[in-house]
C-alpha cells in the first residue's frame, strides 16, 4: 500500500509539473507570436486557439486547474489521486473476500460426513476470502466443543470484519481534507484580490471579478474531489455491509452443520 503512495505521487508531481511547463511554454509561444504578427494575423490566431480549446474538455479542465493556482489545486489533485488509490485498493480487496458461501456450505457438509474434518479443512484453507477463514477456525475448535467453536467464530467475523474495513478512515480523510483545502484556497484568492484593489487604489470590476472567478475555482475543485470520493465510499460501505451479512448467516449454517455433527457422535 505505502508503494502504491509513493508511486501515486510520484505520477501526480510529474503530471503537475509538465501540466505547467506546458502552460508556461504555451504562454510564452504565444507572446513571441501576439509580437511579431500583425493585428489580424493575431486576431485570427487567437480565434483559432479558441476554437481548440472549446473542441475538448480537457483543455477545459487544464485552464480551470491553471486559474485555480499551482499550490491548492496541487493539493486538491493529490486528495483524489491518494483517495482513488485507497478505493482501488479496498475494491479490488472486497472483490477478493466475495465468494459464493452457499457452495461452501455444501461442500463443507458433504466433506464433514463423507471424509471427517481434514478433509473440510482442506476445503477451507484452498477456498479464498473471509467465510472460508471463519470455517476453518471453527474447524479448529471442534474438538475442544460446540462452545469453543462457536467463541472461534464470532471471535475471528470480528476480525475479519475489520480487515474489511481497513483504510476507509483515509477516505474520510480526503473527502474532509478536499473541501476544506479548496475554501481555504478561496479565502486566500479573496485576500488577494482585496490586495490589487487596494494596490490599484479603485473598486474596479475587472479586478474583483477575476480575483473572485479564481478564489473560488479552488473550492469547486474541493467540492467536486470530495463527491467522488463520497460515492466510492458509500459504495465500499454497502458492499462491506453486504459481506458482513453474508458472514453472519453463513456461521449460523455453519454451527448448525457442526451441532449436527456433534449429536451424531
Amino acid at each position: 500500500m505505502k508503494k502504491l503512495f509513493a508511486v501515486l505521487a510520484f505520477i501526480a508531481s510529474v503530471s503537475l509539473m509538465s501540466l505547467y511547463a506546458q502552460d508556461a511554454e504555451q504562454s510564452t509561444d504565444s507572446a513571441t507570436t501576439e509580437q511579431v504578427a500583425t493585428a489580424p494575423e493575431s486576431a485570427a490566431s487567437d480565434a483559432t486557439v479558441d476554437e481548440t480549446e472549446e473542441t475538448g474538455i480537457h483543455q477545459a479542465i487544464k485552464q480551470k486547474f491553471i486559474e485555480g493556482g499551482a499550490g491548492f489545486m496541487s493539493l486538491v489533485a493529490l486528495c483524489l489521486i491518494f483517495g482513488l488509490a485507497v478505493v482501488i485498493e479496498r475494491i479490488i480487496y472486497l472483490s477478493m473476500a466475495t465468494a459464493d458461501s452457499k457452495k461452501l456450505l455444501a461442500s463443507v457438509d458433504k466433506a464433514l460426513s463423507e471424509e471427517g474434518v481434514e478433509a473440510a479443512k482442506n476445503i477451507c484453507r484452498n477456498t479464498r476470502g473471509p467465510v472460508a477463514s471463519i470455517f476453518y477456525q471453527g474447524l479448529m475448535r471442534i474438538d475442544e466443543g460446540i462452545d469453543v467453536a462457536e467463541k472461534s467464530i464470532v471471535a475471528y467475523g470480528g476480525v475479519q470484519a475489520g480487515l474489511l474495513e481497513r483504510n476507509l478512515g483515509w477516505i474520510g480523510l480526503f473527502i474532509g481534507i478536499a473541501p476544506m483545502l479548496g475554501f481555504l484556497g478561496t479565502v486566500v484568492g479573496m485576500i488577494e484580490a482585496f490586495d490589487r484593489i487596494q494596490q490599484a487604489g479603485d473598486i474596479s470590476a475587472t479586478i474583483v471579478a477575476g480575483g473572485i472567478k479564481v478564489a473560488l475555482i479552488t473550492t469547486v475543485g474541493g467540492l467536486i474531489v470530495a463527491i467522488i470520493l463520497q460515492l466510492f465510499y458509500n459504495y465500499i460501505l454497502s458492499r462491506i455491509d453486504a459481506i458482513v451479512g453474508d458472514m453472519e448467516d453463513s456461521s449460523i449454517s455453519m454451527l448448525d452443520i457442526l451441532m449436527k455433527k456433534e449429536l451424531k457422535k
